[in-house]
């Protein structure tokens, strides 16, 4: 084992000699997906049995594959899961085009499960990841067997106070000046800023956790082209929720076909709580979990009861099939 490598830590493919390896948790396995103009890392682990149904978990803003490692192990034994770092993200490099549009990134999920042949998979979408898989069941019903969106970042009219410097990154200007304000921030507390944002009760994080989630803040800030990647999605972000007519997310919302799951966090600073019905009325024939006491990534917050949720779609889904004699 060399020096740079770390029990329980598997290199894929460096970026910059001065960024560490990504962390892999027990279990897990890392490839990397090659398609013309778009390199992404995919966290996968291996599936229980052969025959079960593909999965795709897609992170948010800032996020990465790893925002899916305390869910995956615990539907291994009904699909065969794979997380996937977007462009720009977790180890996944910028993409050639510079695209971080929530289309763009749409087409990145699309063209990768084109490539791979996985479709339709069971699909899962947090906050940017919920706009972006919102888009992708509405424009490839094909690729989709059931949708599972946390937190989905869907157009607000009146955005909450603690998402406003998120959306304030779109600005020309703003990422800068951002990185020069908080260059004196040690990674610890970086991290705890972001979980005071995005847990409902961040004293549930446990103390590896933390630690975890330490080294990945410290990793990501050597990357070079971290700020731009937040930009350009916070500017993507911002966009779509201006876009009207049929490629408002909304609008894309009501075409979805796939049965939906949508779970909304009663604490959550960054997508409002009282969206939840809005997005219920939206989502044709989809159901709703809300956690009174959950954040923005009630995945990683309460895994166990998102995992529970997304079995009784998948066993209310599957009679429904063999009623219909599907």
């Amino acid at each position: 084992m060399s020096s740079t490598e770390l029990p329980g830590v598997r290199t894929t493919a460096a970026v910059s000699p001065q960024v560490s390896a990504v962390r892999v948790a027990e279990g897990e396995q890392l490839r990397r997906v090659t398609l013309p103009g778009l390199t992404l890392n995919v966290r996968f682990r291996p599936p229980a049995r052969p025959d079960l149904p593909p999965a795709l978990y897609v992170h948010g803003l800032g996020g990465s594959s790893q925002n899916w490692s305390a869910l995956m192990p615990l539907l291994e034994d009904v699909v065969d899961g794979e997380a996937v770092d977007l462009p720009g993200f977790g180890d996944s490099p910028p993409p050639d085009d510079g695209n971080y549009s929530v289309t763009g990134l749409a087409r990145a999920v699309i063209r990768h499960l084109d490539a791979a042949g996985r479709g339709p998979v069971h699909l899962f979408g947090n906050s940017l990841g919920g706009a972006v898989t919102t888009r992708v069941a509405a424009a490839r019903p094909d690729l989709v067997r059931t949708l599972t969106l946390i937190s989905p970042a869907l157009p607000e009219l009146r955005v909450q106070r603690s998402a406003v410097p998120t959306a304030l990154l779109a600005v020309p200007g703003v990422a800068s000046l951002f990185s020069r304000l908080t260059q004196g921030m040690s990674a610890e507390e970086r991290t705890r800023g972001i979980l005071a944002l995005c847990y409902g009760d961040p004293s549930r994080v446990t103390p590896e956790g933390f630690r975890h989630a330490v080294e990945e803040m410290e990793r990501r800030m050597r990357l070079p082209y971290f700020w731009d990647a937040m930009t350009r999605s916070s500017r993507g972000i911002v966009d779509a929720y201006t876009l009207g007519g049929q490629h408002g997310l909304w609008r894309q919302a009501e075409r979805v076909l796939a049965p939906t799951l949508l779970v909304y966090g009663g604490r959550d600073q960054l997508v409002s709580y009282r969206m939840a019905r809005r997005a219920a009325a939206a989502f044709r024939g989809s159901r709703l979990l809300t956690l009174p006491d959950a954040g923005h990534v009630a995945m990683m917050e309460y895994p166990e009861v998102v995992a529970t949720a997304f079995r009784d779609l998948l066993r209310d889904t599957r009679a429904a099939a063999e009623a219909g004699g599907g």
